[in-house]
């Protein structure tokens, strides 16, 4: 038999489960987790309680309703997901090399020795299942799957759900997966699929039976060769990602669609954006604004370039001047949604000095020497301690908890 090389763990339901734990009330019945708070917008979690009603996750909060209207409705708390998260990953990597956490809900384990082999694989999955139920709670469940390499163990874990376990590799690899549609698996999105299906790929036998080379050319990139050959069982890690800019975005809530509040928001999310760069030691040198106006002609968006900082204020400074901008344009009267953005980003220790401004070669300025400081109060105190003059917060999906 092939060596397995990877388990990857995906948690059941898992920010339902999360909040059944930590209110028992909720067990049993079917719950939904709201992105913000009342009733508008969509369901970015369902417990398998409400699947069973024909509940999705991104289904609409009155759709859900519809289906099943004793749904219990509760805001998302993202922060207390992370901390469960780390328990989970403690748990995890006391039994296993936990090689890398794939998300808030996702964890990849590396195989090696004795347990690339499936029986001793599947003992380690039943291990950790039981340690997860142990030493947490009941509620918290996880599929797991055992594969060759990482995107077969990830398909693997969706087989069978919930509390499952299944394992894929070139031993059972196309047949276990004949039946299954091909934008069923990870990474073949609308995009992808057309090629595949203007190129004769209707299934995942034919997908898994082609030559790497050509699905290069399919894909018009080095992703199909990758893609085919982690299919056909080769293990290929996982490449380092590199970032590229700096954001935030936000869909509003009623009460912050105004124009004055909605612009106390991105005053908010500026800050938010630039303290992330700021603690990468990354400076910017372009900020973005996007906006979505409820109306026809609804959306705007407009970029200025700057010099490369990583100072709040000045980013600020930046946001005042495109609002501005916007409101002279579009006169708008509600703000759907809006976002800011950091772009052309680039290493505090890469950036030049400046003959005209107060830089000297890869070190922070007195402005920016002050917010470091002004972050470091509200790590220690709590977050928004002190802030730049008035602003508005708008907290969703990751920023409750």
């Amino acid at each position: 038999m092939h060596p397995l090389r990877t388990i990857y763990i995906d948690m059941n339901s898992f920010f339902a489960s999360v909040e059944q734990h930590e209110e028992p009330a909720l067990r049993g019945k079917p719950v939904g987790i709201t992105a913000m708070e009342g009733d508008v917008g969509c369901l970015v979690a369902a417990s398998y309680e409400a699947k069973d009603f024909g509940v999705k996750t991104t289904m609409s909060i009155k759709d859900a309703k519809r289906l099943c209207p004793h749904i219990i409705l509760r805001p998302s708390r993202h922060r207390l997901y992370v901390r469960y998260n780390q328990r989970i990953a403690v748990i995890l990597d006391r039994f296993a090399e936990l090689e890398r956490v794939r998300s808030v809900d996702e964890f990849q384990i590396a195989l090696g020795g004795t347990t690339s082999l499936l029986l001793p694989a599947s003992d380690l999955v039943r291990t950790m299942k039981r340690a997860v139920k142990d030493e947490i709670g009941s509620n918290l469940r996880f599929s797991a799957g055992i594969g060759s390499n990482h995107l077969l163990a990830k398909i693997a874990g969706k087989l069978e759900k919930p509390d499952g376990l299944q394992w894929l590799s070139p031993d059972n690899m196309p047949d276990r997966l004949a039946d299954i549609p091909l934008d069923d698996l990870p990474g073949i999105a609308r995009g992808v699929l057309a090629k595949l299906n203007f190129a004769g790929v209707y299934d995942i036998p034919t997908l898994y039976r082609l030559d790497p080379k050509h699905a290069r050319a399919i894909w018009g990139s080095i992703e199909g060769e990758r893609y085919v050959r982690l299919m056909q069982g080769e293990n290929i890690p996982l490449g380092q990602t590199t970032r590229g800019s700096y954001g935030n975005s936000k869909v509003l809530a009623l009460e912050n669609r105004t124009v004055k509040n909605a612009y106390m928001v991105s005053r908010w999310l500026v800050e938010k954006s630039v303290a992330r760069l700021r603690r990468d030691e990354y400076t910017a040198s372009q900020f973005s604004l996007f906006v979505s106006l409820q109306r026809p002609d609804g959306r705007w968006s407009r970029n200025i370039k700057t010099h490369h900082s990583q100072d709040t204020a000045h980013f600020l400074d930046l946001n005042r001047q495109l609002w501005r901008m916007m409101y002279d344009q579009k006169h708008p009267y509600l703000i759907s949604s809006m976002g800011v953005h950091l772009g052309n980003i680039l290493p505090l220790s890469k950036r030049p000095a400046e003959m005209l401004l107060p830089f000297e070669m890869a070190k922070q300025n007195k402005r920016e020497q002050l917010a470091k400081t002004i972050d470091t109060l509200n790590r220690r105190f709590g977050d928004r301690t002190v802030t730049y003059g008035v602003n508005k917060a708008h907290y969703g999906f990751f920023d409750r908890g």
